[in-house]
């Protein structure tokens, strides 16, 4: 074969594919689609627009001009349009049928799915009566929309694209629909909006319900996701209607997409958590054991009660942890939740996750500098918190409590009167022995109105010898009467 011959048919195979690729662009559009085009040219009486096909568009001037006759668009410039023809070479685009049109003309339309333009007239019996190419049309109730509205005038006076869905006696009885066409619309909408998400998007959205599980958000017109009460927020949360409210705007993250076998719908799974990093990731940038701060009650357990130190970061303040100044048995009745309370961080595990907080520390250990506040044979008053069967315990200032045993106060002259004491009464107590590291105070009856040093009755006493014991003294009575 001769380098001429071989060039020709090189020459007729390119011809014949670019034959073949201009059939298949001209047999990808049809007359009803809706394209979107750009404006390649503006003449006096047509507009040309770029269909992506092999042949451009033409529409009408007219159709697109103002009042004024002025042309709301430049070179450049998008537009939809219908394909209302493929005839002579040329594609005829229109914004829609309107004007003056005969019955050829919207049986066509009807023929081809070619939206007609239509001015509400008014509300009749069963739906609207519609002025499409100046012919009265029919449209029901339930085609003019994609939901029953309450105020069903609202569309009265109001212009919008329909299509024909029947056309009888000449063209005096036609009936329209809207609904067909924004159905159409919205499934084109949908089937685009699906094609372009991915897991890992990140949308906006609206929040339309809400449920005790989670919340469905609006991403697209009537396309929903599920935000799950777990993927709301890095805090713990009671109920979604703590954080969110119906209409609101949220950020979210599409975790999966995924089809659903019972409805035949795509199930789209939310995060709003998600959008932002973990806090756990920087916790220790953010606090180091030592550190004092208020904090918020965000659950109460048997144990203890876990508190937010901020969004996120959850920490346990065991109940051994809870108070110096209070015996606490439950939780609960100390703090309740969404309380705000001071902590102290113990210890900080990213790991696992875990911070140890101590609300005592926080508020300071009473106990320190006890030995120089109390000292031995001093004379103070406190409260008596509790009676018990061996003796008073009497509280000399929040968090530090004394016994009194009752083997002393059987010595005192006024025990009768003590023991009428009740719990929540003041009384004056004497300081016997105070042991700081065993955070123990032994008390002793006292009044500073008696003559007597009533350390006669504490241990400190027997031990310094300065008075006997009680059978000393009557031994010593009875002696003493019989001289």
């Amino acid at each position: 074969m001769t380098q001429d011959n071989q060039t020709d048919d090189n020459a007729k195979s390119m011809a014949e594919l670019l034959d073949a690729y201009d059939k298949e662009q001209r047999g990808s559009i049809q007359v009803g689609d809706r394209i979107r085009g750009r404006i390649i040219s503006i003449g006096r009486d047509h507009i040309f627009v770029d269909t992506g096909h092999k042949l451009d568009g033409v529409i009408e001037r007219a159709e697109l001009a103002n009042e004024d006759g002025t042309i709301p668009f430049a070179l450049g410039d998008t537009i939809d349009a219908f394909v209302m023809s493929k005839k002579g070479g040329e594609i005829r685009l229109s914004k829609a049928i309107s004007g003056i049109g005969g019955l050829t003309i919207l049986q066509e339309a009807q023929e081809k799915a070619v939206p007609v333009e239509g001015k509400v007239l008014e509300q009749v019996k069963g739906g609207y009566r519609v002025e499409v190419v100046k012919r009265r049309a029919f449209c029901p109730f339930s085609q003019m929309d994609l939901f029953r509205v309450e105020d069903a005038n609202m569309h009265v006076g109001k212009t919008y694209l329909f299509l024909i869905t029947e056309i009888e006696e000449d063209g005096n009885n036609i009936i329209v629909s809207r609904r067909t066409m924004l159905e159409q619309e919205r499934a084109a909408a949908k089937e685009a909006f699906f094609d372009s998400m991915e897991v890992g998007n990140v949308l906006e959205g609206t929040v339309s319900r809400i449920m005790p599980y989670g919340a469905l958000v609006e991403l697209a017109d009537r396309i929903e996701g599920m935000v799950h009460v777990s993927e709301m927020s890095w805090s713990r949360i009671l109920s979604p209607e703590d954080i969110l409210h119906i209409g609101e705007k949220v950020t979210v993250k599409v975790l999966s997409v995924e089809d659903d076998e019972k409805t035949g719908r795509k199930r789209i799974s939310l995060s709003m958590r998600q959008v932002g990093d973990d806090p756990w990731n920087s916790v220790l940038n953010l606090f180091k054991p030592g550190d004092r701060l208020r904090a918020k009650v965000t659950r109460i357990a048997d144990f203890g009660v876990f508190v937010e130190i901020a969004p996120g970061i959850e920490g346990l303040v065991h109940i051994s942890e809870m108070s110096y100044t209070k015996r606490v048995k439950k939780p609960e009745d100390l703090v309740s939740v969404a309380d705000e309370v001071d902590v102290m961080i113990r210890d900080i595990s990213p790991e696992s996750r875990r911070i140890s907080l101590s609300m005592k520390e926080a508020e300071g250990d009473p106990w320190i500098g006890i030995a120089q506040r109390y000292r031995p044979e001093q004379v103070v008053t406190g409260v008596l918190e509790k009676k018990e069967r061996f003796g008073y315990f009497v509280r000399l200032e929040p968090g530090v409590t004394g016994l009194l045993p009752k083997s002393v106060m059987a010595q005192h002259h006024d025990a009768a009167n003590l023991d009428k004491l009740r719990e929540g009464d003041a009384i004056t107590v004497t300081i016997d022995r105070v042991d700081p590291e065993q955070r123990k105070i032994s008390l002793a009856p006292g009044d500073r109105n008696d003559e007597g040093d009533w350390t006669k009755f504490t241990r400190s006493g027997e031990a310094k010898g300065s008075f006997s014991s009680l059978g000393d003294k009557l031994q010593k009575a009875m002696d003493k009467r019989k001289k």
